[in-house]
C-alpha cells in the first residue's frame, strides 16, 4: 500500500486531500471520465465486427458470468465499525479459472470491474494462458487507513467472498491500491478457512505474493518488464535503436518505475513523469532509481529536486519518442491525443485511451501498443507463480525472466502477423486473436446441457 504506517491518518483529511488534487486541473475523478464498461464494450464490438465472431458467442461474452457485491463491516482503530462495499466480477472461465486483480480505490464501482474483468479474459486468451478473466476490490481509499485497518479490511473481505474464490476457480492478484502484503493476508485468511489438511495446497489461491510467502521471483517487475519487451520489439521492427531516445511515463508506481529503470538501462532517457499529485520534467534526464527512492519516502514524484514541476497540459505536450501511460484508465482524451509529441504510446495501464483519442493518434501516425498486450506481463508471471505453487516448485529468477521474454515476444509477433494479414489496428488484432480462440472453444464444446 502507499501507506503502511501503523498510525492511521485521518480518513476525512485524506479524502479531502484527494478531492482537492483531482479538482486542481492536474487529474480528473474517475466518475468524470465516462462509463468504462461502455467504452470497453465499444472496443469489443469493433473487434467482433472486424473478425466476424458467431452471434451466439457474442451474446455470451457481452456480459460477465457472475457479478458479486458484498457489504461487510470492519472495526476501525477508534473502535467504531464502518461498512465497506466489495466487488468480484467473474467475466469468463471457458479457458481456465477466473483470474484478475483486486483494487482498493475510493471510486471503485461495478461498471469499472466489469470492464476490467472482460479485458482480463481477452488478455489471457491472447497469450493462450489457461485462465479466464475476473476483477474485484473494495471501495475504499487505502491511504486513509492504518496498516492494521487494511489487514482487517482484507481479511474480512476475503472471508466474506468465501468459496466465490478458490485456487481452481477464481484467483485474485494485486492491482491499484493493493500489493504483495494484501495478497499474503488474503492467502493466509483463505488457508485458515479450509481444512487443516488442505492449508498448504491452497497457496495458489492468490498470485503476486511476496517471495517469502510462496510468491514467484520476477513477479514484482513482470508488468513493467513485459511492457519493455513490447517496446523493444516495436523498436526493432522499425530499426529504431532505443539508446538515446527520450521517453515519458505517466504514473510512477510499480509498472511505471520498473519500465523506466529498464528503459534507462537500455540507454533511453526519462524526460517527464507524474502522478496524482503533479507532473515533473527534465530535458537532461531524470534518474529513475533516485526518483523511486524519493517516491518511497514521500509517496509521490512531486517535489523531486532533480526535475521541475509542470502542469498536466505541459506534461502531455512534452517532446519524447515513447509515451507510457501507466496510471489509471481513461487518461488520454482527445486534447491529450492532439498534444502528444511521440512516435508510440505503449499502454502500461488498463484502458488509458479513449476510442476517439486512439483514432486521433493513429491518424497522426502515432503507433499504439494496446494494454491487452503491453501490460500483460503481470498475468503471464502470475500464471508461472500459480504453476510453481501447484507443483511445489521454486523457479530461478532468470528462468522466470526468460519464460516471460519468450512469451511476450511470441505474442507480439502473432499480433503483428494477424494485424498485417487482416489490415487491422493492433488493438482490434489483439481482440481478434483472443476472440477466435474463445469462439473455437465454444464451437467445440457447445453449451451445457
Amino acid at each position: 500500500m502507499a501507506n503502511d504506517a501503523d498510525v492511521k491518518r485521518n480518513p476525512k483529511a485524506v479524502k479531502q486531500e484527494s478531492e482537492e488534487a483531482e479538482g486542481d486541473g492536474e487529474s480528473r475523478s474517475l466518475k468524470s471520465r465516462g462509463n468504462l464498461f461502455e467504452i470497453a464494450t465499444s472496443q469489443f464490438e469493433r473487434a467482433l465486427d472486424a473478425v466476424g465472431i458467431d452471434k451466439e458467442v457474442r451474446s455470451i461474452l457481452a456480459q460477465p458470468k457472475n457479478e458479486l457485491i458484498i457489504n461487510f463491516p470492519v472495526r476501525l482503530d477508534d473502535g467504531k465499525y464502518h461498512m465497506f462495499k466489495g466487488y468480484r466480477v467473474q467475466h469468463n472461465n471457458l479457458l481456465g479459472p477466473f483470474k484478475g486483480g483486486m483494487r482498493y480505490h475510493q471510486e471503485a464501482n461495478l461498471d469499472e470491474m466489469k470492464a476490467l474483468a472482460a479485458w482480463m479474459t481477452y488478455k489471457t486468451a491472447l497469450h493462450d494462458i489457461p485462465f479466464g478473466g475476473a476483477k474485484g476490490g473494495v471501495k475504499a481509499d487505502p491511504h486513509a487507513y492504518s496498516r492494521g485497518e487494511l489487514e482487517r479490511i482484507t481479511r474480512r473481505f476475503t472471508h466474506a467472498l468465501g468459496n466465490n474464490i478458490g485456487p481452481e476457480w477464481d484467483i485474485p492478484a494485486p492491482d491499484v491500491g493493493t500489493n504483495e502484503q494484501t495478497m499474503v493476508w488474503m492467502m493466509d485468511t483463505y488457508m485458515n478457512i479450509v481444512g487443516q489438511s488442505e492449508k498448504n495446497s491452497v497457496r495458489r489461491i492468490v498470485t503476486g505474493k511476496s517471495v517469502t510467502s510462496a510468491g514467484s521471483y520476477g513477479r514484482r517487475e513482470a508488468t513493467g518488464m513485459g511492457l519493455v519487451h513490447c517496446i523493444s520489439e516495436w523498436a526493432h521492427e522499425r530499426n529504431f535503436p532505443l539508446d538515446g531516445v527520450q521517453f515519458i511515463v505517466q504514473g510512477f508506481g510499480n509498472v511505471g518505475s520498473y519500465a523506466a529503470k529498464l528503459l534507462t538501462k537500455m540507454g533511453a532517457v526519462l524526460v517527464g513523469t507524474g502522478d496524482y499529485r503533479g507532473y515533473i520534467s527534465n530535458p537532461e534526464g531524470i534518474n529513475p532509481h533516485k526518483l523511486q527512492e524519493h517516491v518511497a519516502r514521500s509517496g509521490s514524484v512531486a517535489d523531486y529536486r532533480g526535475a521541475k514541476a509542470i502542469s498536466r497540459e505541459e506534461f502531455f505536450s512534452l517532446e519524447g519518442d515513447i509515451f507510457i501511460p501507466a496510471a489509471l484508465e481513461l487518461e488520454i482524451g482527445e486534447p491529450e491525443a492532439k498534444a502528444l509529441r511521440c512516435k508510440v504510446v505503449a499502454e502500461g495501464a488498463n484502458g488509458p485511451t479513449y476510442p476517439a483519442a486512439e483514432k486521433i493518434l493513429l491518424d497522426r501516425g502515432i503507433d499504439v501498443i494496446p494494454d491487452v498486450l503491453a501490460n500483460s506481463g503481470g498475468v503471464v508471471v502470475s500464471y508461472y507463480e500459480w504453476l510453481q505453487n501447484k507443483r511445489s516448485e521454486r523457479w530461478d529468477q532468470s528462468d522466470v525472466h526468460q519464460r516471460l521474454d519468450r512469451r511476450m515476444r511470441r505474442t507480439f509477433a502473432n499480433v503483428r502477423q494477424y494485424a498485417a494479414a487482416r489490415r487491422l489496428d493492433w488493438r482490434t488484432a489483439c481482440y481478434g486473436l483472443a476472440l477466435e480462440r474463445l469462439e473455437q472453444s465454444y464451437m467445440e464444446r457447445g453449451i451445457f446441457p
